[in-house]
């Protein structure tokens, strides 16, 4: 199949044609430019709504902590990588394919203009051959007819018996140069129809099948390059699918950290206070110094021995307790509320520098983080000190490599920093056990309050009033309230029973005294609850006891049919 010799005579389609498929390559160009600036924009568009709704972080404590939040910001970023292949998409489209096809484009038209001139060249040069045969021909026919005219005078004045002899020899003179006139048209003719015939040959047959061939040849290279670009054009795409999908596992993993019971536990540690719940109102009997007057026709019976319960055994120690504003105020709604409105009214003050003005938990837990900074500050100066030391030695040894003195003045200077640190650590230590051992007693005095509302509970009739029955008042003894310290829990000589058992989520070290380290996924017995101050006593299953951050655990406490919890 070829143009050259199916197509000899359609030089006009073929260039009707050849102009359309450059028409449409030039559609296509345009077509990729146009879908070029939508990726750039929609990359743009992108990377603005990341930095829109990315967080602005002026300081430290703007962080965000919980992992609903965070899970949106590594959403965030990721998009902003899946943006990021969005250009490099584009930047792939512009080179490989938009740039590339313009060129070519341009190419095309240029060669396309080459094959068409040559063809109108061969044209014009067979119309030209054929021009001349035509005038050869015209001239042919014409000299014969003078000849023809020029025998027929000739043969009537041969034949006139009244013709003179000069007039019959002129007329042959002209019949002689008619017919030879024509002999040479006749000649010429018979050239110009051979060239012609010959030049038409080439023409039809090698000439034209040769342009017709270039211009097919351009047109098939033009489909073919259109084939590469569109499939150019979907290489560029899957070039970043690797890419694009590591985006889409980074959000589904960011989907699947958010931990609704961890950002729970969260809000707790960001806004317990470490205050004890209200306590309750003791009963103030003021009927102690009132008779009661016994009726007419009864007989009146000493009235036995009552064994009350001192309200300064079971409430002395929460009457008498400090608190945070002095001693504990009698607590009403009223009291409540002011007492949350000055502590958000510190919080937003002025703060101060061991943090006094936060509630106890608070206070525990930026102590804390200030001495993990001042620590890794201490630490960062140690070895620079060590480093300039070495340095020292160096220069010692080697004096042209400088002068050791010059070293001097940062050592002390660097010496000075860490004697700073180290006081600015021991009374940052020295406030968090501060706050640590008004912890503790706050745990300890929690639960003596707990022990002391079940006796105060014991006197209560099933109605909640108090009963005047002496033999029911009889059976209630005293109970003494034991105080024990945090570090003395561990000396006694009868383990507590557990009461449920947890699984460390996270590892913790356990290097302050009382703690009690633990490894991630580790099972353990719980023997004590947290009383509010984020601690909960565990014990392993060698029998070894400590306390670990409740917020690191999953608890589970096991309860019998009763309701009561059962001991493991």
């Amino acid at each position: 199949m070829s143009w050259g010799t199916e197509l000899w005579d359609q030089f006009d389609n073929l260039e009707k044609h050849t102009q359309w498929g450059l028409d449409f390559l030039d559609k296509y160009a345009k077509f990729v430019k146009e879908r070029l600036e939508i990726e750039q924009n929609y990359a743009k568009q992108l990377r603005s709504l990341v930095k829109k709704f990315c967080p602005k972080r002026s300081s430290k404590d703007d962080e965000p902590r919980f992992t609903s939040c965070i899970a949106f910001y590594n959403i965030l970023n990721e998009l902003n990588d899946y943006a990021g292949q969005r250009e490099v998409v584009a930047e792939e489209i512009g080179h490989r394919v938009y740039a590339e096809i313009m060129k070519y484009s341009y190419e095309l038209k240029a060669e396309r203009k080459s094959h068409l001139q040559e063809g109108r060249r061969a044209q014009q040069y067979l119309d030209m051959c054929l021009k001349q045969m035509d005038s050869s021909k015209k001239k042919f026919e014409r000299e014969c007819k003078e000849a023809e005219k020029a025998q027929q005078t000739y043969e009537r004045l041969d034949n006139d018996a009244n013709a003179t002899k000069s007039d019959v020899e002129k007329a042959k003179q002209q019949l002689n140069l008619r017919t030879h006139m024509a002999d040479e048209s006749k000649n010429e003719y018979a050239a110009q129809l051979q060239n012609y015939n010959q030049e038409q040959h080439k023409h039809f047959y090698i000439v034209i099948p040769q342009v017709y061939k270039h211009l097919q040849e351009m047109d098939e290279r033009r489909t073919t390059k259109l084939s590469e670009c569109y499939k150019g054009f979907a290489d560029a795409e899957r070039k970043v699918i690797p890419i694009i999908s590591k985006c889409l596992e980074g959000m589904v993993q960011a989907a699947k950290s958010v931990d609704e019971r961890r950002d729970s536990q969260i809000v707790v540690d960001c806004f317990k206070s470490g205050f004890e719940p209200a306590g309750d109102f003791p009963f103030e009997d003021y009927s102690q110094h009132i008779y009661r007057t016994v009726s007419d026709g009864t007989i009146s019976t000493p009235k036995p021995e009552v064994v009350r319960i001192d309200p300064k055994i079971t409430m002395g120690k929460a009457k008498g307790k400090l608190w945070l504003f002095g001693k504990k105020p009698k607590w009403s709604l009223r009291m409540v509320s002011k007492v949350c409105w000055s502590v958000s009214h510190h919080a937003n003050g002025p703060a101060l520098e061991d943090f006094s003005h936060l509630p106890p938990e608070q206070r525990r837990k930026k102590l804390q983080q200030r001495i993990d900074e001042l620590n890794r500050e201490l630490q960062k100066e140690t070895d620079q000190k060590e480093a300039l030391n070495k340095m020292k030695d160096v220069y010692e040894k080697s004096p042209q490599m400088g002068d050791p003195s010059s070293l001097q003045p940062k050592i002390s200077e660097t010496m000075g920093n860490i004697e700073k640190l180290r006081m600015e650590i021991h009374k940052n230590e020295a406030w968090l056990s501060e706050v640590e051992g008004k912890v503790s007693q706050r745990s300890e005095r929690r639960h003596s309050a707990e022990a002391n509302h079940l006796v105060a509970q014991g006197r209560e009739s099933p109605e909640g009033s108090y009963t005047e029955d002496a033999s029911q008042e009889s059976r209630i003894q005293p109970q003494p309230v034991v105080h024990t310290e945090f570090d003395d829990e561990f000396d006694d000589d009868d383990p507590l029973p557990a009461i449920g058992h947890c699984k460390a989520i996270y590892p913790f070290d356990g290097n302050n005294e009382g703690t009690l380290a633990m490894k991630e996924g580790e099972v353990m017995y719980i023997i004590e609850e947290d009383k509010g101050d984020g601690w909960t006593r565990a014990r392993r299953q060698n029998g070894e006891e400590g306390y670990v951050p409740t917020s690191y655990i999953d608890i589970t406490l096991e309860k019998n049919s009763k309701g009561a919890v059962t001991y493991i």
